[in-house]
């Protein structure tokens, strides 16, 4: 059976789980996921631990915007445009620097990432993330604050589970979303490379935040990593996602351990396919 029907089937178990408030009720136990599939086919060749339920995408939502900033005309090619930072951003030191796609993309800046939607404005940008399929499409933001174009994917309403992370990853892959060639292979050109052991090549993004109480706050006892993308050897390749949820405070962006561990741990589980 094609992978990407169970994946679906996931996606409606996992969203059940909301409070009124409009926020998931998970538990606060850790959460982990790895699950990849083959990008021709579809097949899933390994899946580990809880891949259905949907979480926040935080910055591995910088791969489907840069396709949108592509398509839209906003991004131009691998170092244009190039924005300065301003104070009015009120964003971390590390970030307080002028930015261009490449650079957004490897650094995580979340400001490049703002000014991107909000020039597709509102409508647009809802638009793209329907016509995309991504995650459960909500693109509100938080409740009552009208933040979705600016907040929708940062510990807010748009939400993603790990199936869904490569079922949409594949389709971007292999030519079957809505963007034109030149916003595909300008993203492609733009996320980041890592090697791994064996010959493989790995492409992706991470994605770092935290969980959200009974109360909407953020829960900084519960940080949240992702890394998402694709890894290539030869004239294959493969898709995958990585989740950790924990259920302790980490001393650093859960992401980095979570890209770090799935590329050290690549070679040995891709030996088994």
């Amino acid at each position: 059976m094609a992978f990407c029907r169970r994946m679906f089937l996931g996606f409606s178990f996992g969203m059940t789980a909301f409070v009124s408030a409009g926020f998931p009720a998970f538990s606060a136990e850790s959460i982990h996921c790895t699950v990849i599939i083959e990008e021709a086919s579809g097949d899933a060749l390994y899946r580990k631990g809880s891949c259905a339920e949907a979480f926040f995408p935080m910055s591995t939502f910088k791969i489907p915007l840069a396709m949108m900033g592509y398509d839209a005309g906003i991004l131009q090619d691998e170092s244009s445009p190039r924005w300065d930072y301003s104070a009015e951003f009120d964003r971390p030191k590390r970030e307080q620097k002028a930015t261009d796609p490449t650079f957004w993309e490897k650094e995580s800046i979340v400001w490049y990432s703002q000014e991107i939607t909000r020039r597709l404005g509102e409508r647009r940008f809802a638009d793209y993330v329907q016509r995309f399929g991504y995650g459960n499409r909500d693109v509100s933001g938080n409740p009552g604050k009208k933040d979705g174009l600016t907040q929708s994917w940062l510990m807010s309403s748009l939400k993603i589970s790990p199936d869904e992370q490569v079922a949409f990853l594949r389709r971007f892959l292999s030519g079957g979303l809505p963007v034109s060639e030149h916003a595909s292979a300008m993203t492609l050109a733009i996320v980041p490379h890592f090697a791994a052991g064996d010959g493989w090549d790995i492409q992706g993004k991470t994605g770092s935040g935290f969980m959200r109480d009974k109360a909407g706050k953020a829960d900084r006892s519960r940080p949240l990593g992702w890394f998402v993308g694709w890894a290539t050897k030869g004239d294959r390749r493969v898709v995958f996602a990585r989740l950790n949820v924990s259920d302790r405070p980490s001393d650093q962006p859960l992401s980095i351990p979570t890209r770090e561990s799935l590329i050290a741990e690549f070679p040995g589980i891709a030996a088994r396919f």
